[in-house]
């Protein structure tokens, strides 16, 4: 065995998980002694713990080379993937790597191997081509959500990223489908399969529909969130243009909400996300992007606002919500002449909208965009220090903050918002002058 200083028990107690669940013991077990495994589960079902654990079983502190690697289908997920290892505090090093930002970000934390690399197939693939990643001694290699990897037509990358890995000891792979057909370049002999797809819908999800009098559903998507009030809502489109569409219709209407697709800047993306998750904005709507991969807690109510084009975009949209112990509720808009698709079995209970909406309260969080981030040495004891004695701010008034590699965010209470601006405006962070302003 290596001499691996990594606790199970520590990692668990820093991520605040009691005991890990039938998956993740499953996997730790199959990998002591397999070293070909397909892990397929449900989504949200904990399945980046069940790789991650016995990954960093395998890490060497004594090795000052990059042992293992783990490649996934979106940024999203890469850097959630980042942010479990991290808090699992395991004293080893991680970087990610993915498109649409800087990559000379990425080469300087290269430079010093990491132990563990995690990132999409474009960006890995090429920095092998530049040499930056040394695959030499990579031993370990995990393809998460391999058949979305798949379905995006990056076989190309995956293939030559694989080839590239001339030590390669072990392979594990997870899916959330059964029909899985592995090719042959993943270099697969006897892989053991860890089935714990259940086939159920979550006990705890509730399936409900609502007629639209028209066909343009827009006016039926604002009654309804009139209806659910100021509880988490996705809602979910087939197209980017749709998304825009019914953001814009919306906030006309005086419903604040944050939008997301795969045609936006990292930046915009990260704001978006970053004001859903800390209660700038009750309502993201997005395309099938954000159904997989996205580290967003508590999702009261999932809006098909266009019905999926599957039932596993169907089933992937609902596993945003009813996550681990919580509960939650799908809502399938209907047009007049659509009809529900054969595979929602039984038939969800209809909802009447109320003939008057009322529009629900506007947030009481305001997101704050900060120019400074990681990379500039400024870390969120940092921020609330600058906003409690410059901003003059209280603990309270301070919600979710979200340090980035060059830029920030921080929620604050909207009701200060503007003074604390004011007061701020020609204040430094950490000696250096930063733009500070509402996040766009």
């Amino acid at each position: 065995m290596h001499k691996s200083s990594f606790s199970i028990e520590d990692s668990l107690s820093n991520l605040q998980i009691e005991a890990l669940n039938a998956m993740q013991e499953a996997s730790l077990k199959a990998n002591k002694t397999e070293n070909e495994i397909i892990l397929l589960a449900d989504t949200g079902s904990g399945k980046t713990l069940a790789f991650l654990l016995p990954v960093a079983q395998l890490l060497d502190k004594h090795k000052k080379f990059t042992q293992a690697m783990i490649i996934v289908p979106s940024r999203e997920l890469a850097l959630q993937i980042e942010q479990v290892f991290k808090r699992m505090g395991t004293g080893f090093k991680i970087t990610c790597c993915y498109g649409g930002h800087l990559r000379e970000t990425e080469e300087n934390n290269l430079k010093q191997a990491p132990a563990l690399i995690v990132g999409t197939p474009g960006r890995l693939a090429d920095h092998i081509r530049r040499g930056n990643i040394i695959t030499n001694h990579i031993e370990t290699l995990v393809l998460d959500e391999f058949d979305k990897s798949l379905e995006q037509g990056f076989e190309e990358e995956m293939s030559f990223i694989i080839g590239s890995l001339p030590a390669l000891k072990k392979r594990m792979l997870t899916s959330a489908t059964e029909a899985l057909e592995v090719p042959a370049f993943v270099g697969l002999q006897q892989p053991v399969k860890l089935n714990f797809l259940t086939g159920e819908k979550a006990a705890a999800l509730t399936v409900q529909m609502v007629w639209s009098d028209d066909k343009d559903k827009s006016n039926t998507l604002f009654r309804l969130i009139c209806a659910l009030g100021n509880r988490s809502t996705i809602v979910f489109c087939n197209q980017r243009e749709f998304v825009e569409e019914a953001s814009a219709y919306l906030k006309e209407n005086g419903i604040v909400n944050v939008f997301y697709h795969g045609a936006m800047e990292q930046q915009e993306r990260d704001a978006a996300l970053c004001k859903f998750r800390n209660g700038s904005a009750n309502v993201l709507i997005c395309t099938d992007l954000a159904a997989r991969g996205l580290d967003i807690p508590n999702i009261r109510y999932i809006v098909h606002y266009q019905l999926p084009n599957s039932e596993e975009s169907f089933t992937h949209r609902n596993g945003r919500t009813a996550r681990m112990e919580a509960s939650g509720t799908a809502i399938l808009i209907l047009a007049p002449h659509e009809r529900l698709p054969e595979y929602i079995t039984p038939a969800p209970d209809l909802i009447q909208l109320p003939d008057t909406p009322v529009v629900p309260r506007k947030p009481d969080w305001t997101t704050l965009f900060i120019s400074a981030g990681k990379k500039d040495k400024v870390n969120k004891v940092d921020i609330v220090g600058f906003f409690t004695n410059k901003g003059q701010l209280k603990k309270e008034d301070i919600g979710l903050i979200e340090v980035k590699d060059f830029f920030s965010f921080v929620a604050v209470r909207k009701s200060k918002a503007n003074h604390t601006l004011h007061l701020i405006k020609d204040e430094k962070i950490k000696n250096k002058k930063v733009k500070i302003a509402v996040a766009k």
